[in-house]
């Protein structure tokens, strides 16, 4: 049995967690050392890739600064959070605002000292995403169009540091990356749909609380219809081997999805909306294996 003092500890850890949402930078890491082994640097032999020590340092980079990213966004958007996620709020509030602010700039700090071992303009890139996040966190983020365009940018933006770092320039990439900030820009507004409340209250200008819900409802139906695109152009054109299949799932969830958005009214609508588009990003982060399933074998 626990102690008292050792579940108070536990539930801090958790509380910290849940602030720093573990589980999507998990997500992103894996996405970023699968993006490297199978999109970004394909041609490199596996145990190049990944046992490369700049790689590493970038991944952990990337994953503090959004962990502290999460934090000040959870600092500013505390208010908001208590009539939208009644509950999370209320497991986050277990830790200080002190106490998360001291986390926020110890990450942002290491961060930038781990860049530092990579080079000198890695240092600056981190330093202006960090700074971009927060810039979103205080201002941005109220802004119609502004809030969930830089959103989206800085969502994709650890996936631009490894870009750069293996200097690959070639075509699927660009519609790779096309496709996930669409997605990325339908799950934002989405999420603006099903925040609309506690948006309204805390005076954010977000596209639905300006323009309202039929607005948003066709810019998302846009978004989605420019999201077949990529998505066609990547199973016709590029060998992406058995991936294919989850662009074919994904056009059939888009569908769906455009179905559903018409019919919703409510909060728990726009969250089912909402978790479609997490499953086809997270699905998609997995599937990236199927472009060559065989890559263990070949490239050893």
């Amino acid at each position: 049995m626990l102690s008292r003092k050792q579940k108070h500890v536990l539930l801090k850890f958790f509380s910290m967690f849940s602030v720093i949402r573990g589980y999507n930078i998990l997500v992103v890491v894996i996405a970023q050392y699968l993006t490297s082994i199978y999109i970004l640097a394909h041609d490199k032999p596996l145990r190049e890739v990944v046992f490369d020590l700049n790689l590493f340092i970038l991944v952990l980079a990337s994953a503090s600064t959004i962990a502290a990213g999460y934090i000040i966004n959870n600092f500013y958007d505390s208010e908001k959070d208590l009539i939208n996620r009644p509950n999370k709020s209320m497991l986050d509030r277990l830790v200080s605002q002190n106490t998360k602010l001291s986390f926020y700039f110890v990450l942002n700090f290491l961060a930038v000292v781990m860049a530092s071992y990579v080079s000198f303009n890695t240092v600056i890139f981190f330093s202006l995403y960090i700074f971009g996040i927060w810039f979103y966190s205080h201002k941005l983020k109220r802004l119609p169009f502004i809030g969930n365009l830089t959103s989206a940018v800085l969502t994709i933006t650890p996936f631009f540091a490894i870009f750069i770092y293996y200097k690959n320039f070639e075509t699927v990439i660009f519609f790779h990356a096309t496709f996930l900030f669409l997605i990325i820009s339908m799950r934002e507004l989405t999420k603006d749909l099903e925040n609309i409340k506690g948006d309204l209250v805390q005076g954010y200008y977000t596209i639905p609380v300006v323009y309202g819900e039929n607005v948003s409802k066709i810019m998302l139906s846009v978004l989605a219809f420019f999201t077949l695109i990529p998505t066609l152009l990547l199973i016709a054109y590029f060998d992406i081997g058995h991936m294919n299949y989850f662009f074919y799932l994904s056009t059939l969830l888009l569908f769906a999805f455009i179905v559903l958005l018409w019919k919703s009214k409510t909060k728990t609508h726009y969250l089912i909306l909402h978790n479609i588009l997490k499953f086809i990003i997270v699905a998609g982060v997995f599937c990236i294996v199927l472009i060559n399933v065989d890559v263990v074998l070949n490239r050893i």
